[in-house]
Formats: C-alpha cells, structure tokens, sequence
C-alpha cells in the first residue's frame, strides 16, 4: 500500500460529531497498552501521526483519520487501564458501542492483543460482543519481537484457543522491525473493500 497522505480528521464522542459516512472505515481497538498508536503509525509509514505515549489509557475520544482521501482509520479509546479514572471507564463502553453498532460506513475491526499476554476478560468480552453484533475482526498479536520464535508458538497457540479461533487467523505484528505489516493490509483491504471472508 502506498501512502500519499494520512492526516488526522476530527475526535469525537457522539454521533454528531462524527465525520460524514462518506468513506469505509475501519476501526482499532486493544488494551491501553497493547501497541496501537504504534501499529496505527508503522502501517501508516508516519512516526507521529497517531499519538503514543508512555501513560496507558491517554486516547478517550474516537479519533478519525483520512487515508489517501479514501478510507479512514479510527483509533478507539484503549480499555482495561486501571489508573484510568472510573467515570472515564464507564464512558468507554456506550461511546464505543454506539460508533459500532451505528456507523454505517463500518466495515470491520482491527482487534489488537498483546503476545506476551494471554486475553484478559475484556478482550475475550469485546471479542464475543463482536461476534454477536456481526462485526468483522482482524485479530493482531502484537510486540511479537518481544518473545523468541518457540515462545512466540506457544503463545499464539494459547491466544487462539482462548478466542476459539485458529493460530493461522492471527496476524503476528511488530511495529519495530515491521513484520506482519503486509499480512495486516492484505487483511485490511478485504474489510475495507466488503469482503468479509477474512
């Protein structure tokens, strides 16, 4: 995929504040920590595109960007960050699902898990809230530089049982050497083009 521009469109919380449903878009979502503004950005080719920080849990609002003037990605606030205030956490779930369930131009989502980390309860109930509202998903285990090849094996095996899916269904990414960043756009533009066949 080569990139001729990428820019940042709006943040939102609520509907009305939401770019026009002009261009499919595809969302992101993962633990506070799991490695999405750096996935967002690898994939991108662009280093600061997508703010990261060393504090999980800074993204609250829905942030919308413009691809090539014809798709968007939206990077969804991160969950499961226990130093994020209560009413904050609270406010994750209704905003969230309402972009998910009302956004018409949605056509899938990029789920993002941490290797290391077997999926925690909040994966695994996004993951089967996802299954039941009929969203297409895009599995990616991410910091697979973090783990030696054997490791790695026994962890993607372990991540796919506890989604009762297939290790072959994972995209094992690392946003430092760029592994897995052709597998994840061949992903995406089947989402992005509405084959749901993944």
């Amino acid at each position: 995929m080569i990139i001729r521009s990428a820019k940042f469109v709006c943040s939102a919380v609520t509907p009305e504040q939401y770019p026009p449903a002009d261009l499919p878009e595809v969302a992101f979502a993962g633990r506070s920590n799991v490695g999405k503004s750096s996935l967002i950005n690898k994939i991108l080719n662009r280093k600061k595109l997508v703010r990261t920080s060393k504090t999980p849990g800074r993204t609250q609002l829905l942030n919308f960007f413009e691809i090539n003037e014809v798709y968007r990605f939206v990077d969804l606030p991160g969950y499961g960050y226990a130093k994020v205030p209560a009413e904050v956490q609270k406010r994750w779930r209704p905003m969230v699902e309402t972009y998910l369930t009302g956004r018409a131009n949605l056509r899938g989502m990029v789920l993002l898990l941490d290797i290391r980390r077997e999926p925690s309860k909040e994966d695994l109930d996004l993951w089967h809230w996802l299954q039941t509202v009929s969203i297409d998903v895009v599995t990616v285990a991410t910091k697979v530089d973090k783990l030696s090849k054997n490791k790695r094996h026994k962890q993607i095996a372990a991540i796919a049982k506890a989604l009762r899916s297939k290790a072959e269904k994972l995209v094992q990414f690392s946003a430092v050497t760029g592994e897995g960043k052709d597998e994840l756009w061949k992903r995406l533009f089947k989402l992005l083009e509405g084959e749901s066949s993944l």
